[in-house]
């Protein structure tokens, strides 16, 4: 049975907990930008779909099970990324990761390049979501980056 759903602007599949689900989450990811008609922060996009992966996979994910990712555009609200778990707990961005450490970046990163991120709840676990938008035509799929 093939764990993934194409519809024209959503698509999702399911990943198992192993390490390489994070590149096939990107390339999942790449091939539906490409499919969408643009890339214009491809880079970003990517990036974060890796960390939201890489903390389902290393914090939420139980032994023997896995993530589903989803991606929806939106042509009036953009793209929105949410990667769902069934485990315990909320992830909270840091306010600065230790200078030293070799993690505690992941929601950092999502927090700067997306437009924006957050928490909610399902049954059993969590949903980590992030958005890039709006839709622009001349821009590709994501536009040409974040408003200040």
């Amino acid at each position: 049975m093939d764990s993934t759903t194409q519809l024209p602007r959503h698509r999702q599949r399911f990943f198992r907990r192993e390490r390489r689900s994070v590149p096939a989450a990107r390339a999942f990811t790449r091939r539906a930008l490409l499919d969408w008609g643009g890339t214009a922060r491809a880079d970003d996009v990517l990036l974060c779909v890796s960390e939201l992966a890489t903390n389902a996979l290393l914090h939420g994910v139980p032994s023997g099970r896995g993530y589903r990712l989803h991606l929806w555009l939106n042509t009036d609200r953009g793209l929105r990324i949410e990667v769902h778990d069934s485990g315990n707990g909320h992830p909270r961005a840091r306010t600065g990761p230790n200078e030293d450490g070799e993690n505690g970046r992941g929601l950092l990163l999502v927090e700067a390049l997306s437009d924006k991120w957050g928490v909610g709840t399902r049954r059993p676990g969590k949903v980590v979501w992030c958005e890039f938008g709006p839709y622009a035509r001349t821009g590709g799929v994501l536009g040409a980056g974040r408003s200040t």
